[in-house]
C-alpha cells in the first residue's frame, strides 16, 4: 500500500498506541538479565489535565525511556497519580455545592466515599491524555498514592519515624488558609504584589511622657499581639532605647525594646514591632528573646482576644480595653480599618505612605494566608537531610545542570521542621489515637493502638483517632520505593531501586526531590536516583510566564489536534537546552511540523523510486561515493545524537536528527540520487542507491523514534522493516564501518560546499532563479576540477549553473567572487543583474543595519538601562546586536565579491 500524500496524525496515533499497549511494548521484565533503567514519573494530580508543563517533562522522560529501551535496557517507567489532598477535596466540594450539599452535613466517612466515587468516574483524565502524547509508561504497574499498598507504606514510615523520635507534635507557625481551614505548604502559597499602605505608628516609651518609638507596619491589625519592639543593636539613633519598654497602644501592655539584627536600620524607621504568633520572622525573634506568643487572629482570620484579655489595660490617651473588646470576632481587614481610625483619634498615627507589598495567598483558596500558631505534626527534616546532603556532596546523586546543586544545598542546609499535618478529610489519615487523658498512641492500625492503650491503662479505653491527614508531599516522598512494593522486599524493589534519573522542574527540588532523597536514604539506605535532570519552565514565545490572566496559556491537546503529537514532541526536544526555559508557541510547533512532513515526503520519494528493503544488502559492499557518503553521514548523526542524549542535551539530539534528515538526506542525497535513479541510468548504480536509501531510512527511523514515535513507527510498518508496532522494540543503531569513508566525505562535502557557495552568492546578488549563471573555477587543483567534472550534472541543476569550467585568463568584468579552499569561484553577472543598483542596495541595507546596531550598542553600554531592564529585555537586545553584526559582515562580504 503506497503512502498517502500527507501524514495524518489523527488517524495514525490512536491505532499505533493501542498496538503498543496490546503488544506489551512498554513493559519492563523483572526476570530479565538486561541492565535495568528506571524513571519514576512525577505523579500528576489525579484532578489534573495535561498542560504544557506536563508536555515538557513527559516528552523528555519518554524520549529517554524509549532510547534506553532500544539500547537493550530493561526499562521501567513507573506510572501513577497523586491523590492531591486539597485539590481533590475542593473539586468534590464544588460538585457537592452545586447539588446544595456540604461535606460537614455528610460526615467524614460519607464524604471520603464520595471522593473515591469521583476518582473512579473522573480520575483517569490525565492518564488518557498522557497516552495522546505518546508516553510509553508501564501502565499495568500504575499506582495511586492512596492505594492499599502505598497507604501501608505511609503508615509504616510514620510509625517508624515517630518511634525514632523524628516525628512529633509541636506548636509553631504555619501558613494557614482561612478559606480552606487548613495548613498549606510553601508551594501552595502564591505571592502577589498588592498596592497598600505603610503605617507609621507611635508607641509611647514607658516612663518618659512625650517620647515615642515609631514603628512602620503593613499589618496594623496584628499589633494587638505585639510582645516587643526590635531595634538593630548598632542603630545610631535608637540604640539608646534598647532595654527600655514601650506601651503597646490600644492594649496597654508594657513590652520590651530589644536588640536584634533582624531590625534593618535602612528600612522604615529602623524599629520593628514583633508579633511572634503572626509573622515567621517575628516568631524567630520571639524564640531568640523568649517572648510571649499570643494569637490575636483565629482560624477564620478574625480577631480573638482569648490570649490577651488578661493584658488589656486602660492607659489615658493610649489604650481603651472597651475598644479592643469591640473588635472580637471582627474580620481582619475590617479590624485593620477600625484600628487605624482609633490610632488616628488617639494621635498615635504618625503618617501613612503608599506601599506595594508582597502578600502571600493560598493558590487554591485565593485569599491571603495567615501565619498562625497552631499545634501540628512535624518531621525532623534536619536529621533526615544530612545523608541526602552528603549524597550530593560525594556525587552519589548528580544534578544536571550542576548549578542546581547549589539550590539544593541552600535549602537543605537551612532546613526547618517539616509540618506534615493538614486539616482535611481527603488524604492519609494520621495513624495516631488519643486516650481520655490526652495520651497519644501511634500505631499502624486501630487494633495496635488499642493494644498500646491497654498496656498503658491496664484496661480497654475508648480512643479517638487524630482528625488530620498527612501532607500530600509525605506520601510523594516515598514514591520511588513504595511503588515497588515496600515495605515488602519485592523482586521489583531489588531490581529497580535506586532509579537512574529523575526528570522534574526546579520548582519542586525542595518539596519533592529533597524529601524523596531524605526518605529514600533513611528507609532504603541508598539514594532514590543517580541523576536529577532539572528542566526549565514552558513560557510563551515572548518569554512570559503562561497564566490565565495574561491569556497566553497554550493547551497541548489543541496543539496535538492541530499538528500531531510528534510535532509537539520534536519542538519540545529542539527547544530544551540546559538551564533555560522553553519559549513555545503554536508557530514553533507549526514550524517543526515541517520536519515531520519532510521525513514523510522523503519516505514517499524513496517508495516511489523503488527503495525497498534488500535483506542481502551489506553496507560494507557499497561502491559509489554517494552511498558511502550517506552511510558515513549517518554514523556522524548517530554519534552526535547518542552523545547528546547521554548528556541530557535534547536540543542537540533534535539538531543532529534535523541536520541529517533535512540537509544530508533531503537536500543532498535525494537530489544527487535522482539522475542515478532516472531511466537509462546504470542499473547497478541504481540498485545500490535503492538499497542504501532503504537501509539508511530504516536506521533513520530508529534514530528519530525516541522523539517522534508515531511517524517513525508508521513508516517502519509501511516499509516492512518489522512486524507491526515493532519499531519501539528494535535496537538502537550502531555505527557501521564504511569503506573509504574519508575519500567519499571529502568528495561529496566539496560538491555540497561548492553548490551552497554558488547559491549563497546568487541569493546575495538577487540573481533570478530563472537565469542560470556560469561558474568559473580559478586556481583550482586538478582534484577539484575532476570532482566538478564528475558531478557536473548535479552542480548545473542544483546551483543553476549554465556551465562549470576552469578559468585560466582574466576575471570577466562584473563578476562576483568567493573562495572555496584554494579555488576562487567566479560568477559573471553581466547581463543577469544591474550591478550598480545591486551595489547601492547592499550598501543601503548595510548602512541601515550599522546605524541600528550602533543604537543597540549604546543602549547596552548604558549601565542604568542594563540595571533597570528585565533580564529577557537585555538578552533580546544582545541577540539583536549579534544578529545585526552577523548580517553586516555578510553584506560587507557580498559587496567585496562585487569588487
Amino acid at each position: 500500500m503506497t503512502l498517502d500524500s500527507r501524514f495524518a496524525p489523527a488517524d495514525v496515533e490512536p491505532r499505533l498506541y493501542e498496538g503498543w499497549e496490546r503488544n506489551g511494548s512498554f513493559a519492563c521484565d523483572p526476570s530479565s538479565n538486561a541492565q535495568p533503567f528506571t524513571i519514576m514519573i512525577p505523579p500528576p494530580n489525579v484532578t489534573g489535565s495535561l498542560h504544557m508543563g506536563h508536555a515538557l517533562t513527559f516528552t523528555i522522560q519518554d524520549t529517554l525511556i524509549r532510547w534506553r529501551r532500544m539500547q537493550g535496557r530493561d526499562a521501567l517507567w513507573q506510572p501513577g497519580t497523586d491523590h492531591a489532598g486539597i485539590a481533590t477535596q475542593m473539586v468534590v466540594e464544588r460538585l457537592l455545592a452545586a447539588d446544595g450539599k456540604d461535606r460537614r452535613d455528610m460526615g467524614r466517612d460519607a464524604f471520603v466515599e464520595r471522593v473515591w466515587q469521583w476518582k473512579a468516574e473522573s480520575g483517569g483524565t490525565i492518564t488518557r491524555q498522557l497516552r495522546r502524547l505518546g508516553a510509553s509508561l508501564d501502565w499495568p504497574r500504575e499506582r495511586f498514592t492512596m492505594d492499599a499498598g502505598l497507604s501501608e507504606a505511609v503508615r509504616e514510615v510514620f510509625v517508624t519515624l515517630y518511634r525514632e523520635g523524628l516525628i512529633y507534635r509541636d506548636r509553631r507557625l504555619v501558613n494557614w488558609d482561612p478559606k480552606l481551614q487548613t495548613a498549606i505548604s510553601d508551594l501552595e502559597v502564591e505571592n502577589r504584589d498588592m498596592k497598600g499602605s505603610l503605617w507609621y505608628l507611635r508607641y509611647p516609651v514607658e516612663g518618659e511622657p512625650g517620647r515615642f518609638i515609631i514603628v512602620a507596619t503593613t499589618r496594623p491589625e496584628t499589633m494587638l499581639g505585639d510582645t516587643a519592639v526590635a531595634v538593630h543593636p548598632e542603630h545610631p539613633a535608637m540604640a539608646g532605647l534598647i532595654g527600655k519598654r514601650a506601651i503597646l497602644p490600644l492594649v496597654g501592655r508594657s513590652i520590651p525594646i530589644v536588640a536584634d539584627t533582624y531590625a534593618d536600620p535602612e528600612k522604615g524607621t529602623g524599629a520593628v514591632k514583633i508579633t511572634p504568633a503572626h509573622d515567621f520572622n517575628d516568631f524567630e525573634v520571639g524564640r531568640r528573646h523568649g517572648l510571649p506568643m499570643p494569637s490575636v487572629l483565629d482560624k477564620q482570620a478574625a480577631i480573638t482576644l482569648t490570649e490577651i484579655e488578661a493584658d488589656l489595660r486602660a492607659v489615658d490617651g493610649v489604650a481603651d480595653p472597651a475598644f479592643v473588646r469591640s473588635l472580637a470576632g471582627t474580620d481582619r481587614f475590617k479590624a485593620r480599618a477600625a484600628i487605624i481610625a482609633e490610632l488616628e483619634r488617639l494621635e498615635l498615627l504618625e503618617k501613612i505612605e503608599p506601599h506595594t507589598n508582597t502578600v502571600p495567598h493560598g493558590d487554591r483558596g485565593g485569599v491571603p494566608v495567615e501565619p498562625l500558631l497552631t499545634t501540628q505534626w512535624y518531621c525532623n527534616a534536619e536529621v533526615l537531610a544530612k545523608p541526602a546532603i552528603e549524597a550530593v556532596e560525594t556525587g552519589r546523586t548528580v544534578f544536571v545542570p550542576k548549578q542546581w546543586e547549589n539550590t539544593f544545598f541552600a535549602w537543605m542546609r537551612d532546613i526547618q521542621p517539616w509540618c506534615i499535618s493538614r486539616q482535611l478529610w481527603w488524604g492519609h489519615r494520621i495513624p495516631a489515637w488519643y486516650g481520655p487523658d490526652g495520651s497519644v498512641f501511634v500505631a499502624k492500625d486501630a487494633a495496635e493502638a488499642a493494644a498500646l492503650a491497654r498496656a498503658r491503662y491496664g484496661r480497654d479505653e475508648v480512643l479517638t483517632q487524630d482528625e488530620d491527614v498527612l501532607d500530600t508531599w509525605f506520601s510523594a516522598a516515598l514514591w520511588p520505593f513504595s511503588t515497588l512494593g515496600w515495605p515488602d522486599r519485592t523482586q521489583e524493589l531489588d531490581r529497580y531501586y535506586p532509579g537512574d534519573v529523575l526528570v522534574t522542574g526546579f520548582d519542586i527540588i525542595f518539596f519533592w526531590v529533597a524529601r524523596m532523597m531524605m526518605m529514600g536514604h533513611h528507609f532504603m539506605k541508598d539514594v532514590p536516583f543517580r541523576t536529577v535532570y532539572i528542566h526549565g519552565l514552558v513560557r510563551d514565545e515572548k518569554g512570559q510566564k503562561m497564566s490565565k490572566s495574561r491569556g497566553n496559556v497554550i493547551d497541548p491537546l489543541e496543539l496535538i489536534d492541530s499538528y500531531g503529537a510528534d510535532a509537539l514532541r520534536f519542538t519540545i526536544c529542539a527547544l530544551t537546552g540546559p538551564g533555560r526555559d522553553v519559549k513555545l508557541g503554536a508557530s514553533r510547533v507549526q514550524d517543526y511540523r515541517g520536519f515531520i512532513t519532510k521525513l514523510w515526503n522523503a519516505a514517499r520519494f524513496s517508495e516511489m523510486n523503488g527503495m525497498r528493503i534488500d535483506p542481502g544488502f551489506d553496507p560494507a559492499s557499497a561502491r559509489l561515493p554517494l552511498s558511502r557518503w550517506l552511510l558515513d553521514a549517518f554514523n556522524t548523526a548517530l554519534a552526535d545524537a547518542t552523545a547528546a542524549l547521554d548528556a541530557y542535551r535534547f536540543d542537540e539530539y533534535a539538531a543532529a536528527c534535523y541536520r541529517f534528515v533535512w540537509h544530508d538526506v533531503c537536500d543532498w542525497f535525494l537530489e544527487f540520487a535522482k539522475p542515478l535513479l532516472a531511466e537509462g541510468a546504470d542499473p547497478a548504480h541504481a540498485a545500490e542507491i535503492r538499497a542504501v536509501g532503504a537501509h539508511v531510512l530504516g536506521l533513520t527511523l530508529r534514530l528519530l523514534h525516541p522523539a517522534v514515535p508515531f511517524v517513525t513507527e508508521e513508516l517502519w510498518d509501511r516499509f516492512g522493516y518489522g512486524e507491526p508496532c515493532s519499531l519501539i522494540g528494535s535496537a538502537w543503531p550502531e555505527a557501521q564501518p564504511v569503506t573509504e569513508a574519508a575519500a567519499a566525505r571529502a568528495e561529496l562535502d566539496w560538491v555540497v560546499r561548492l553548490i551552497s557557495l554558488v547559491r549563497s552568492v546568487r541569493n546575495e546578488m538577487n540573481v533570478p532563479p530563472s537565469k542560470p549563471s556560469p561558474v568559473l573555477l580559478q586556481g583550482a587543483p586538478a582534484e577539484a576540477l575532476a570532482r566538478a567534472e564528475r558531478w557536473l550534472e548535479a552542480i548545473r541543476r542544483l546551483a543553476r549553473a549554465s556551465e562549470v569550467r576552469d578559468l585560466s585568463g582574466d576575471v570577466p568584468t562584473g563578476s562576483a567572487q568567493a573562495v572555496l579552499d584554494e579555488t576562487t569561484v567566479i560568477l559573471p553577472l553581466e547581463g543577469l543583474i544591474d550591478l550598480g543598483a545591486e551595489r547601492a542596495r547592499l550598501t543601503k541595507e548595510r548602512d541601515k543595519l550599522a546605524a541600528d546596531a550602533k543604537k543597540t550598542q549604546q543602549k547596552l553600554a548604558n549601565a542604568d538601562f542594563v540595571a533597570r531592564a528585565k533580564e529577557e529585555v537585555v538578552a533580546e537586545n544582545r541577540e539583536r546586536l549579534a544578529a545585526a553584526e552577523s548580517e553586516i559582515a555578510r553584506l560587507t562580504a557580498a559587496l567585496a565579491r562585487l569588487g
